[in-house]
């Protein structure tokens, strides 16, 4: 039976990481804690990995219990260890170092900053759609969980054929039901993806013809049955999701059932 085998939320959108073994709801109907903080330029627009390449040199590692961030320039020893609400201005100026200009870290604690704003859930994709990703590249620069880092994607569903997150979106306006746990999920539409993934998550070196041989795979493989219409190109994976204001304050956790 399916479910749910991995929780990842990103604190500080376009930064690392952090696996969690439970998430509660915001009343905002987001995994509480993801997209939490994100990074503006001066003109009002994201600092990320989609118009500054040089983020992928951060590593942050987080203390949620402690609301402490780590941050390390990749090769360099020191690390900063900043407080996300008492040292936001310290947080601020050293992000405004590294990024060589003023930047703003602005803070959503009701549902984060998630990249499309119709579509605030988590995101959701398969343990199986992750390997099948896997085997298109057939290069040791590329590992499964490179994989799993470039498509940055929430949670994860063990026990079930690849793909099986495109059967959870219907045709444009209409939504699909499920549950993991206790938790109601509308599933919207399949992500449509950046440059992001074509870059090494450590260095930000660009894979040769990543996104030509992903669309190829992507359309061979294409479940039966799913809404076609919804790929107006294939370089998609993972589902969008809603979560129901309804749902806030609920609770899901590692080997909750998905259904």
């Amino acid at each position: 039976m399916a479910k749910l085998s991995k929780i990842l939320i990103f604190p500080i959108k376009s930064l690392d990481p952090i696996s969690l073994n439970e998430i509660e709801i915001s009343d905002g109907g987001s995994l509480k804690g993801d997209r939490e903080f994100a990074i503006f330029d001066k003109s009002g627009k994201y600092i990320n990995a989609k118009r500054y390449p040089k983020i992928h040199l951060i590593r942050a590692k987080y203390e949620l219990g402690d609301r402490l961030v780590h941050l390390q320039i990749q090769e360099q020893q020191e690390v900063f260890t900043f407080h996300l609400d008492r040292d936001r201005m310290a947080l601020t100026a050293w992000l405004s170092k590294f990024f060589d200009q003023p930047i703003e870290l602005r803070q959503n604690v009701s549902n984060g900053f998630p990249d499309d704003p119709e579509a605030w859930g988590a995101t959701v994709i398969a343990e199986a759609t992750l390997a099948t990703a896997h085997s298109w590249y057939a290069s040791p620069q590329i590992s499964l969980e490179q994989i799993r880092d470039r498509f940055r994607t929430n949670l994860e569903i063990s026990d079930t054929e690849p793909f099986w997150e495109d059967h959870l979106f219907a045709k444009a306006g209409e939504t699909i039901p499920f549950k993991i746990g206790d938790v109601q999920f509308l599933g919207t539409n399949p992500c449509q993806r950046c440059p992001v993934p074509t870059r090494d998550t450590f260095t930000g070196e660009v894979y040769p013809e990543f996104q030509k041989i992903f669309t190829q795979n992507r359309e061979a493989t294409l479940p039966l049955g799913i809404e076609r219409s919804r790929f107006n190109h294939f370089y998609r994976l993972a589902l969008n999701t809603r979560i129901p204001f309804t749902e806030a304050n609920k609770v899901l956790k590692i080997n909750d059932i998905a259904l």
